[in-house]
């Protein structure tokens, strides 16, 4: 199977994703992801012993690190990879629990995705997911895969430890979200929105924010459903708009802060 690692679209038709990395590993074994098996160097072997030895059902392969580089079909692995077992997405229900009014404005957000492909991205919004404390991630159309190895590497983890799951029915499960009791709120580069600041203290409901692609942003039917629209002020007049990325993680500063 460790052949299939550079092919990821293969791999994923066997039910199964990549993880690279030392430091990885053990956040792999930690999370609800099943472990496949573990594929390491003789040096990765002896700094992971007492992770492994943690897990002794999990089957451990011992190899050179240019023999794994062989296998895997490329060379920055860190002398560890190990496959874990892929889930079968979770009801919208189950990832997303009715919001709990009474917390103050804005705690628990989620982040939605429509459109988002890029794996840095997607890894680097999962990253900030986890360091603000986001109740999940919600993966919507044309979006790149949580658990493909790159985006793993990205979030540190994060992919696989921030709740998530994909919408099936788009954009009908947007309302689906408002009915849950989350406030939509589409991020925008429009200099006519009000300000995030400000839309963000005027919510007593949890937020649900809602991010379009890097090229073309939201889609007219995501901005329909939207309860407010909000953008990011910027001092620079030249500054059309930012990464999607790091749009992302100010609106979560600033929704639990």
């Amino acid at each position: 199977m460790y052949r299939l690692v550079g092919k990821p679209e293969a791999l994923r038709r066997e039910g199964l994703f990549a993880v690279e990395g030392r430091l990885l590993l053990p956040r792999l074994l930690a999370s609800r992801y099943r472990t496949h098996s573990i594929l390491c160097s003789e040096a990765g072997y002896e700094s992971l012993a007492d992770c492994t030895g943690a897990h002794p059902g999990v089957r451990l392969l011992v190899a050179p690190a240019d023999i794994i580089s062989d296998i895997a079909g490329y060379k920055f692995h860190r002398g560890c990879l190990a496959l874990g077992y892929r889930r079968a997405p979770e009801p919208l229900e189950h990832t997303l629990p009715h919001a709990r009014p009474g917390k103050g404005p804005g705690r628990e957000p989620i982040l939605i995705l429509e459109g988002v492909s890029n794996p840095d991205n997607i890894g680097g919004i999962f990253r900030s997911a986890h360091a603000f404390g986001a109740r999940g991630v919600l993966v919507g159309p044309d979006c790149g895969d949580p658990l493909y190895r790159k985006a793993i590497r990205t979030s540190m983890g994060a992919t696989l430890q921030v709740p998530w799951t994909a919408l099936a029915a788009w954009p009908g499960d947007l309302r689906a979200v408002q009915q849950r009791g989350y406030r939509l709120v589409a991020l925008t580069p429009d200099g006519s929105a009000p300000p995030l600041r400000e839309i963000v203290a005027g919510s007593e409901a949890p937020i649900a924010f809602v991010l379009g692609s890097e090229g073309h942003g939201l889609s007219e039917a995501a901005m329909a459903h939207a309860d407010a629209v909000a953008r990011i002020p910027m001092r620079a007049a030249d500054a059309d708009s930012l990464n999607v990325n790091a749009a992302a993680s100010i609106a979560l500063y600033e929704a639990t802060h």
